[in-house]
């Protein structure tokens, strides 16, 4: 238990870059009285507007809420959406100076419209196009500097598919990773899963898994699914895989040993935002020394933890403490 408690006191120390694609998340919240004369579509008053930060900015705030220091690093543009993010990210006392502007980009924003605390239709604004090869250079060069300047612990890599993680910003920050003694860790997306090959840690969730390896995955058939580990391991040679299965809990595979982490009764409200939480958790435990099978009993407790709340939250750090204690 002292263990624990130290690890939780030691994520103060540590200094973690999240590179990736950020975006914002806006909500236009309101009320459904009736249907629209015009089309078959609900009629919502509007009450309130609310933005928040998401994709990579919301890993960063979850590693803040934990006690360490995140360095955000990517490209945005050069637009209003840009400025209300930096806007964001100075409020909630975030960096910026990983944070690069280009012509040819747009910031994601995604518009969700919210009646009678249902979500109605979500409006998606945003470029997917990979970044070209000078704005490549420009991160790699931007996240090398960061790690020269300020001691980074890990680097964790945050893919939502929208352009700016490409195979060459992949590599190259891997292999500078490595040889450096870096720990890297992966929350993947289809496009580019089976490019991360030699990070410290990769946790796709199950879906994330199925598609990346186009196979057939069911994680109760436990030879199936260990088939399966057995496949990606093979082709990218991750240290970890730790793999989330929603209402089944989490899978975490170390070497030769593996550890299946039942999920905890708990009543769930709204499952978004918790891989960032677990890739989060999961990061400053693995840079602060804790074995594997701790790293997925933590991560697994707080994935659930911000799931017990609606919308994009970050983990509490004292009530993930007080769980793991009372748990573990």
């Amino acid at each position: 238990m002292n263990r624990l408690k130290n690890t939780f006191t030691e994520f103060s120390t540590k200094k973690i870059i999240v590179i990736g694609d950020v975006m914002i998340d806006t909500y236009l919240n309101g009320s459904v009285q009736r249907i629209s004369p015009e089309a078959p579509v609900p009629i919502v008053q509007f009450k309130s507007r609310e933005h928040r930060l998401g994709g990579a900015a919301n890993v960063a705030l979850n590693l803040q809420s934990l006690g360490a220091q995140p360095f955000i690093c990517t490209i945005v543009g050069k637009d209003e959406q840009a400025d209300l993010l930096f806007k964001l990210l100075n409020e909630n006392k975030l960096s910026t100076k990983g944070i690069l502007k280009g012509d040819d980009r747009v910031t994601t924003v995604k518009t969700r419209v919210i009646g009678n605390n249902q979500q109605l239709l979500r409006v998606d604004n945003e470029d997917t196009t990979e970044i070209n090869s000078l704005a490549e250079f420009a991160l790699i060069e931007k996240v090398k500097e960061i790690v020269l300047k300020e001691g980074i612990d890990g680097i964790i890599f945050e893919d939502y598919n929208k352009g700016i993680l490409t195979e060459n910003v992949i590599n190259s920050i891997i292999e500078f990773a490595n040889l450096n003694n870096i720990v890297t860790t992966v929350d993947p997306k289809k496009l580019n899963f089976l490019t991360y090959k030699n990070v410290t840690l990769f946790k796709p969730n199950l879906k994330e898994l199925r598609e990346g390896l186009d196979r057939i995955i069911d994680s109760k058939e436990r030879e199936d699914f260990q088939e399966a580990i057995n496949q990606l391991k093979t082709i990218i040679n991750p240290k970890y895989v730790f793999v989330t299965l929603s209402e089944n809990g989490v899978y975490m595979n170390d070497a030769d040993k593996h550890y299946y982490v039942p999920a905890h009764l708990r009543t769930i409200a709204d499952v978004s935002g918790a891989g960032d939480t677990v890739i989060s958790v999961a990061t400053l435990c693995l840079v602060s020394g804790v074995s594997s099978e701790d790293i997925a009993k933590v991560s697994n407790i707080a994935g659930g933890l911000v799931c017990e709340k609606i919308g994009v939250v970050t983990v509490d750090k004292e009530k993930l403490m007080s769980e793991v204690l009372m748990l573990l």
